[in-house]
């Protein structure tokens, strides 16, 4: 089977970390830049950000957009800063010497967990927290 009718059939992720941001389109740059980040979607106006995709080279993806005047006050996406996500990556090494290349500020230093797992932490310019790191999670059971 030939990589793009791999790609073709890989599904499409079904769960979508969302994030609201003050300068939507300043964190999509910081995302793409710092860790690698692909930019698959924006849908806006200007400086204002309706919806927009990230998706993670290896699998998975979040969704985010601007703070809004007209948006829910409770019950919407998480607001700015107080968001954070655990990324799985082949190449914690690799995505943390991009991160600190790009200005990111690392919170918890590149380490080896007791469960096998190797770790760093970085923060956003918008205060969320990102973890990234080799633990792909316990398989699934029956």
């Amino acid at each position: 089977m030939s990589a793009a009718q791999q790609d073709a059939e890989a599904p499409r992720p079904q769960v979508w970390p969302t994030l609201r941001a003050n300068d939507a389109r300043a964190l999509i740059a910081f995302l793409v830049e710092a860790f690698g980040f692909e930019e698959t979607a924006v849908y806006g106006d200007d400086e204002l950000v309706r919806h927009a995709e990230l998706a993670w080279p290896e699998g998975g993806g979040v969704m985010l957009g601007s703070v809004r005047e007209d948006g829910p006050a409770q019950g919407g996406p998480t607001p700015p800063g107080l968001f954070s996500a655990y990324v799985v990556t082949a190449d914690p090494d690799g995505v943390h010497a991009r991160a600190v290349a790009a200005g990111a500020v690392v919170t918890d230093a590149l380490h080896e967990t007791d469960y096998g797992s190797r770790d760093f932490a970085a923060r956003d310019p918008e205060g969320n927290h990102w973890y990234f790191g080799t633990y792909r999670g316990e398989p699934r059971r029956g």
